[in-house]
């Protein structure tokens, strides 16, 4: 523990022993227990000293039974807390201290997230201050490494992003944009030495139109690549000058100037304080207990202590501070893994293979270097190539044990670029719908007619698609690339490729199909799902409470929540709505929708069989929560993983209000009214079914139904009133948290 931090506890202490006024003898913190009585607004609380038998020690006020006002927690690994708490949780102003050296002081929000304005110094002395959000630095703040450079400017999510200043301690200096902690779009790096450049950057690197300039005022201007095939670009000496740098290769740019220039890596925090548990034995007249989760230590491994009586592992014990208030009365079965696995035999296995064996011959192949910059040409769908897979093999594609068939790729370039712009690794992408695992089918097809399939580890989702779906597609392709790579937010489904695979036979059957993101792929259980137009009508499942499984998609009139993001997320929500709708609405699609997933923190599990077919504990106050009906993982516990908030709608913590609508026979109310009782948790949303052209069929199917109903209760209406309803809809669902 450094200087500073231990003459602050010294002083912490000696405020607390003046707080608690004359004592009849000296108490040491390792005593088990001292009570003295302190009027905090208005209310009576205690200054208690605890030794919990896991060998953990709390110091501080105390007040129904939690920690409440000032006080100091010490895990038994060596981790403490000092400051301000409220009803057991760490929420104010305070410091967390680790065993290596490395303290963070500054403000704390509820579950002992590191949020707001604070100052972290690590072990070996990087320092970093400014601000954060979820464990996260995210807003302004500088970065002070060790090796002495030095970072100020925007963050967003642990990585610089926007806006900032890099000093390397050589002198050198970037000063631009920033995306994902490398730099990306316009900026300037400029040399010790007088050299600079001035230019476009991608993943860290000059990428595009820019000018290297040197120090006696010659230049060099053109379009810069690593690739020495697509690097070109004019030499201009400077006034007065013969030759000077006319034989300079621009490559040395790349493997010379910018050897010197690396980013470092911050440090990796070894524990967040969200993900420390607080454990009490004693809690005065509190006679319930929970299940003791396991504690993690400061290096992340989970770690078991024994009690006095040597049985510790799995008893109870109590919890406060970042436990989930439990919800009794709202029940959910255990969510199961959904589909069919597509084994020999199934009528859709030789189906499955074919895929299976052309995406692994398009994602495979060798290709050359993927731009971002696509040319009008890569988006062109009438250059039809088929790949013949003839069971013996052939030149180009392997043997195999299905039928021959043909395999087409649509707009393979443009496909590529956008895996490597939703950050997909080839890889991994094979392995997941390529792999040893099975593909899944869900039990029935969409409304369309259309067959979902979901890869193994639930990443991908395989849709088959009509022929008019895959026209509207390739039309409005152009427009999507552009906007997913506009907007890094985006609530719109991710593509990731579009083909087709043609039967050889008599029927010559075409079966065209797209490879979508899974919205749901995720630690947390989905508990509910809802999918959201802003219509009435039709817009009911009219199942009963008790028949309602985790899988059941849900609609309008079945939802009973209102859904409360925390400021910063709100806003940014409602304006990637507004985008996206307008991108719609400007391509002529309607009948899209919002597809939202809860997973409930707090909530039993009534269904006691995990997917995995392991028991698991029910609901009887032995778990946490409903998580624990996930493979016996108990996820809860880390609230929200910060590897994976990585983007908009994707594991987003937040409140739901519960509502209840109003009994009205000739309109049904479309948003209940709320209750004041909330639930908390993990929700999970996106724009879905972004392919429906308002064609002929759907004006007939809008004037049909308009004549026996309310034409603003119905799905099929113009683009242009469509976006209008739901944006009105989504944005009296989704509120802002106060």
């Amino acid at each position: 523990m450094n200087k500073d931090l231990t003459s602050l506890v010294k002083a912490w202490e000696t405020t607390v022993r003046k707080s608690a006024g004359p004592k009849k003898r000296a108490n040491s913190i390792f005593t088990p227990m001292s009570v003295a009585h302190v009027d905090d607004d208005n209310d009576v609380s205690q200054i208690v000293e605890k030794v919990l038998s896991n060998g953990d020690i709390y110091k501080g006020q105390w007040h129904e039974n939690s920690p409440h006002g000032h006080g100091k927690y010490l895990w038994s690994d060596g981790c403490m807390y000092v400051g301000e708490w409220k009803k057991g949780d760490i929420i104010g102003k305070g410091i967390f201290s680790w065993p290596s050296g490395a303290t963070y002081e500054g403000d704390f929000k509820s579950g002992g997230y590191m949020d707001g304005k604070g100052t972290y110094i690590g072990p070996v002395g990087d320092t970093y201050k400014g601000c954060w959000v979820m464990d996260l630095r995210h807003g302004e703040g500088t970065q002070s490494y060790l090796n002495g450079d030095f970072y100020d400017g925007d963050w967003k999510k642990g990585l610089q992003s926007g806006q900032g200043r890099y000093q390397w301690k050589n002198g050198n200096h970037y000063i631009g944009q920033w995306r994902h902690g490398v730099f990306y779009g316009n900026g300037t790096i400029m040399w010790s030495n007088g050299n600079r450049y001035d230019g476009c950057w991608e993943e860290g690197l000059p990428k595009g139109n820019g000018t290297f300039r040197w120090g006696d005022g010659s230049f060099y201007v053109g379009v810069w690549s690593k690739d020495p095939k697509e690097q070109s670009g004019t030499y201009y000496p400077s006034s007065g000058s013969s030759g000077g740098n006319l034989e300079w290769d621009p490559q040395e740019l790349y493997s010379v100037d910018l050897n010197d220039c690396k980013v470092c890596p911050c440090e990796k925090v070894s524990i967040f304080p969200s993900r420390k548990i607080l454990n009490m034995l004693e809690l005065e007249n509190d006679g319930a207990s929970l299940m003791r989760p396991k504690k993690m230590s400061v290096d992340g491994r989970i770690s078991n202590y024994s009690s006095e009586d040597g049985s510790y592992d799995g008893l109870e014990s109590h919890q406060v501070g970042n436990s989930i208030p439990r919800v009794p009365h709202l029940r959910l079965k255990a969510p199961k893994k959904q589909g069919e696995a597509i084994s020999k035999g199934h009528k859709h296995y030789d189906l499955m293979l074919n895929l299976q064996l052309g995406i692994r011959h398009a994602v495979g192949r060798p290709a050359p270097s993927t731009s971002l910059d696509l040319k009008s040409s890569a988006f062109d769908a009438k250059e039809k190539v088929w790949t013949k897979f003839p069971p013996e093999g052939s030149k180009h594609t392997p043997p195999h044990q299905s039928c021959e068939f043909r395999w087409k790729d649509y707009c393979p370039v443009v496909f590529r670029a956008l895996r490597k712009l939703f950050k997909v690794d080839p890889a991994d992408y094979m392995i997941s719908l390529c792999g040893d695992d099975a593909l899944r089918e869900l039990s029935s097809p969409g409304k369309s007619g259309s067959f979902f399939y979901l890869t193994n580890d639930d990443r991908y989702m395989i849709k088959t698609m009509k022929k008019a779906e895959v026209k509207v597609f390739l039309r409005m392709l152009p427009g999507y690339y552009k906007h997913v790579r506009a907007f890094e937010n985006t609530l719109v489904t991710k593509f990731f490729g579009l083909h087709c695979v043609r039967l050889t036979g008599a029927s010559q059957k075409k079966v065209r199909f797209v490879i979508m993101g899974n919205l749901f792929c995720s630690k947390y259980p989905i508990h509910r799902r809802f999918d959201l137009k802003g219509s009435t009508f039709g817009r009911s499942t009219d199942k009963p409470e008790a028949e309602i499984e985790p899988t059941t998609t849900l609609k309008d009139l079945d939802l009973n929540y209102i859904f409360r993001l925390r400021k910063s997320w709100f806003h940014e929500f409602c304006r990637q709505v507004d985008k996206d709708c307008d991108f719609l609405e400007q391509e002529r699609i309607m009948d899209y929708s919002m597809l939202v997933g809860l997973h409930f923190r707090g909530i039993s599990c009534s269904d006691n069989v995990s997917p995995s077919g392991t028991r698991t504990p029910t609901g009887n106050g032995n778990s946490d929560d409903g998580a624990t009906c996930l493979s016996g993982v108990d996820v809860d516990h880390l609230v929200v993983d910060p590897s994976r908030w990585t983007q908009l709608g994707i594991n987003m913590p937040a409140r739901a209000e519960l509502t209840r609508r109003r009994s009205i026979c000739d309109t049904p109310q479309l948003v209940g009214e709320p209750t004041g009782e909330f639930y908390e948790i993990i929700i999970f949303f996106g724009i879905i079914d972004i392919l429906q052209n308002y064609d002929i069929s759907k004006k007939l199917e809008h004037a049909y139904k308009a004549f026996q109903y309310d034409s603003t209760s119905i799905s099929a209406v113009d683009p242009r009133q469509y976006s209008k309803r739901f944006r009105d809809f989504i944005s009296s669902v989704f509120v802002e948290d106060t």
